[in-house]
């Protein structure tokens, strides 16, 4: 069977490939894709190649590249020992933007019928947000900033605002953004960068400041500003990793003010459940389905464009010049075939 797969051949190169995709062997599922969603920041970073040396961007991304981690497909072929997913499944999972595609049937989330083929390819970034959330360790009524209000703030927004955040304050320099966060939850909003918040944030909190903040930028200038938000003993999540931390400085106060300044990555999810942490990948992935079929999660209003993967070069290249008119990007690989 063949496929067509979207890679990053060098550094801000883009092409659209053949490529043959064998029977699945044991333990795993072929694919077909019906939609995958580009991660903007994520695959801009891959594509432009500018990466601080010993960091994960630069273990992680060697060219040939190919990008792509949210996927919704259709099981056409299962191998041997498979029992969980059948021929027809519609599936979740995090594989790069191809046609078809072999993957360990472990690695998959089946889709429930309430949940569309968009919907559902929003478990991979829905489940990175849901561990930022957690490792925040939000009390009921604390007050959070989001600070970059693209797919990732967008979603930590909704799930603040489930959680019970008493002042959920989102901020960025694009006001169509900020009006989703509105829609999402945001009881403030601030149209500015992080540096030039500071005195709002001490106005909307009476001077208290902020119990914690989200760095969801991927800019190595957000991270010094978005830690004096929050008053002394706050936490500071960074959720967005810039691929040039040497540019990064932590802020003048960290020490003085004993903040807690967090690191989360998808990865520090546990592969399986347990009593300790009972929030696996699995699991996670299970609730952002519920909350999507519950009506509780809306992610369908954070879709912006949706392009045939023909047309990948023009996407990736439009997203490199100006990130700031982008959000839900979608790829429909209906009907295609290599």
């Amino acid at each position: 069977m063949r496929s067509l797969d979207i890679v990053f051949p060098e550094a801000r190169t883009v092409a659209v490939l053949e490529s043959d995709v064998p029977a699945p062997g044991a333990g795993e599922v072929r694919c077909r894709a019906r939609t995958s969603l580009v991660s903007t920041g994520t695959e801009s970073f891959c594509l432009d190649g500018v990466f601080d040396a010993g960091t994960f961007w630069e273990e992680w991304v060697e060219y040939p590249f190919a990008p792509g981690y949210s996927m919704t497909s259709e099981v056409v072929d299962v191998g041997s020992g498979v029992s969980v997913l059948s021929i027809g499944d519609r599936i979740a999972t995090s594989t790069p933007h191809s046609s078809v595609f072999v993957v360990p049937a472990a690695d998959c989330r089946r889709v429930p019928d309430g949940v569309t083929d968009d919907q559902a390819c929003w478990t991979s970034l829905a489940c990175t947000t849901q561990l930022g959330v957690r490792r925040v360790g939000l009390e009921l009524g604390e007050s959070v900033a989001v600070v970059g209000l693209g797919a990732l703030g967008q979603l930590v927004v909704r799930y603040l605002a489930l959680c019970g955040a008493r002042r959920i304050i989102a901020i960025d320099t694009t006001r169509s953004r900020l009006d989703l966060a509105v829609a999402g939850g945001a009881t403030h909003v601030i149209e500015a960068d992080a540096e030039s918040a500071l005195d709002v944030v001490r106005e909307l909190t009476d001077g208290c400041l902020l119990d914690a903040a989200f760095d969801i930028t991927g800019h190595p200038a957000v991270l010094a500003p978005t830690t004096r938000l929050v008053h002394a003993l706050g936490r500071v999540v960074l959720l967005g990793d810039t691929p040039t931390p040497s540019r990064q400085a932590l802020g003048p106060r960290i020490v003085a003010d004993s903040v807690s300044v967090l690191g989360v990555h998808a990865s520090s999810a546990p592969e399986i459940a347990t009593l300790r942490d009972p929030w696996s990948e699995a699991a996670m992935a299970d609730l952002f389905f519920h909350l999507v079929e519950s009506g509780r999660m809306d992610v369908d209003a954070l879709t912006t464009h949706r392009f045939t993967p023909g047309r990948a070069a023009e996407v990736y290249d439009a997203l490199r010049r100006d990130r700031s008119g982008f959000l839900g990007v979608f790829l429909d690989w209906s009907g295609t075939r290599a």
